[in-house]
């Protein structure tokens, strides 16, 4: 349980530093994100979410 909320603080930390660096660029990003289809924004997030269980499943061997 302590890996689990030591990674979903890294998210934080992640998200927040790119808001606080990029402010404009990721206000480009979601309106971008607005025009797509809904069918490529779940394959993006079905990627992702499969490219990070790829990674924990390598780093845990």
């Amino acid at each position: 349980m302590t890996e689990l909320g030591v990674a979903l603080g890294l998210v934080l930390v992640l998200e927040g530093v790119l808001y606080a660096l990029f402010p404009e660029a990721m206000q480009r990003m979601m309106r971008l994100a607005l025009e797509l289809p809904p069918v490529n924004l779940r394959r993006f997030g079905l990627i992702g979410a499969l490219a990070g269980f790829l990674v924990v499943w390598f780093i845990k061997g």
